[in-house]
């Protein structure tokens, strides 16, 4: 026999042949959940080392669940690939009649195109340039152009009944700084009060504090304090009430208090007038119409930036945009849901990716209807690592114990070594991402699990598997 052809099948011969995937959970993850007297039935873990051919674990990898906010790595990773990591937003200012003196005797016309990131800040910019630009006195109405969406007849309430919350904000062609308003309560121990400040503060909205300053134990901070909002004829009346401890701290929430136009004309007025501009009219929808003078256009953050505040962060809203975007973009405005999840599954038919199981409600996971298996969720993270985007795509996912949404999170001796995307709601806990071992071997990792006590066992459960994954020969 030929030396060469020896020394190679002597080589085979000492290499570990391919072992098939366990089906059975490790001992650490049992316990854990018959610490908490639940079963594996809810249960979907997977596997999966880069580079290898079969997977390491499938515990019911082939079970629909519902992946909660998990699903977002799908959505953004499509993003990236089809609008690419560069791509950027823009929003658009006209006029009616021409800017004579500073004076537009005439509307203003606002038209976005999806940016998903048009917070406070940036919308400041974007007015400041108007101004900079000669605009100071507009004597007709703001008007809104929304046309590059159509979001649907989604309501915020929909959910979980909770119109006020941050993330049942519904996409929209403009959204400025999410609509929402960010209120911080500060203790004033001297002056016996307690300070509330809301940021941005609508023009229209006009806030009553009857919160008592107390000494005792905090308990619940901002979200204890009672808030009741009426509105009446363009008016808007917010009125905090209940105690909060000095003993709390600063503290703050977001809560929405206007739909989106009244919210608009509300931010536009504050921040028009402290410009020390001069604005007196209405809000309205309609479309820039033919002719209309372009005063002004903005660029949003690009793609890549965007999609790490979407993951770190787990920004609904910001992912709906994303959806339409996607819509609109690739199959013409406006961008709508049905659109943008025929993009989505366009996009894994090209790679040859079959997932039939798959429910997309909305892409951002927040959602009781959306499903996916644990080993098609892998199979994104597989993807997302070929992919020429991988490193802006694993870049966006929070850190464990570090930042983002696991920033508060004990991971021990894992701190650091885990990009992971989390997701939570009622009777889901779910967890995927990548795991660098103590080997230096890239591991995928997933962990759907759906059941009625997730919420008791589902961090503990993840972390089990996170630590077998780790120590694993």
């Amino acid at each position: 026999m030929p030396r060469t052809l020896a020394l190679i099948l002597g080589l085979l011969a000492v290499m570990p042949a391919q072992s098939a995937p366990s089906a059975t959970l490790p001992a650490e993850v049992m316990q854990v959940l018959k610490r908490h007297g639940l079963t594996a039935q809810g249960l979907s873990v997977y596997v999966h080392e880069v580079g290898q051919p079969e997977a390491v674990l499938t515990v019911g990898a082939d079970v629909p669940r519902n992946p909660a906010s998990t699903m977002k790595l799908l959505t953004t990773l499509v993003a990236l690939e089809e609008l690419g990591p560069s791509w950027t937003w823009k929003t658009e200012a006209y006029a009616s009649a021409p800017v004579r003196d500073g004076v537009l005797d005439g509307d203003l016309y606002i038209k976005g195109y999806g940016d998903p990131y048009l917070v406070i800040e940036h919308f400041w910019r974007f007015l400041r340039a108007l101004r900079k630009g000669g605009l100071t006195e507009i004597r007709g109405d703001l008007i809104i152009d929304q046309g590059f969406f159509d979001p649907g007849s989604g309501q915020p309430a929909d959910f979980d009944r909770r119109p006020q919350r941050a993330y049942n904000v519904q996409p929209r062609a403009l959204l400025v700084n999410f609509q929402a308003v960010n209120f911080r309560f500060q203790p004033q121990p001297r002056q016996q009060r307690v300070e509330i400040i809301a940021d941005p503060q609508p023009a229209q909205l006009a806030i009553h504090n009857h919160v008592r300053l107390t000494h005792g134990p905090c308990r619940g901070g901002a979200r204890a304090v009672g808030m009741q909002l009426a509105s009446r004829a363009g008016f808007q009346k917010l009125v905090f009430s209940g105690a909060y401890s000095a003993h709390c701290g600063d503290d703050e929430f977001y809560r929405v208090v206007a739909d989106s136009d009244a919210y608009i004309h509300g931010v536009f007025r504050t921040l028009w007038t402290e410009m020390g501009g001069r604005f007196a009219g209405k809000v309205r929808e309609a479309a820039v119409p033919d002719g209309a003078t372009l005063l002004h256009s903005a660029t949003s953050p690009p793609l890549s930036e965007i999609i790490r505040v979407v993951n770190k962060h787990s920004n609904n809203v910001m992912t709906r945009q994303l959806l339409l975007t996607l819509g609109a973009e690739k199959h013409g405005a406006p961008g709508t849901v049905e659109k943008g999840v025929a993009v989505i599954h366009e996009w894994l038919q090209a790679r040859g990716l079959h997932f039939p199981e798959l429910v997309l409600e909305n892409g951002s996971g927040l959602s009781r209807n959306e499903r996916i298996s644990a080993r098609h969720l892998g199979a994104v993270l597989l993807a997302a690592w070929r992919s020429p985007s991988m490193p802006e795509f694993l870049a966006s996912l929070p850190i464990l114990s570090v930042d983002g949404t696991l920033k508060r999170r004990h991971g021990g001796s894992l701190a650091g070594r885990a990009h992971l995307k989390g997701g939570s709601i009622d009777n889901v806990r779910a967890q995927a991402g990548l795991l660098l071992d103590e080997q230096g071997r890239r591991m995928v990792v997933v962990v759907l699990h759906n059941d009625a006590r997730a919420a008791s066992a589902g961090e503990q459960v993840q972390n089990a598997v996170l630590a077998w994954v780790n120590s694993r020969p």
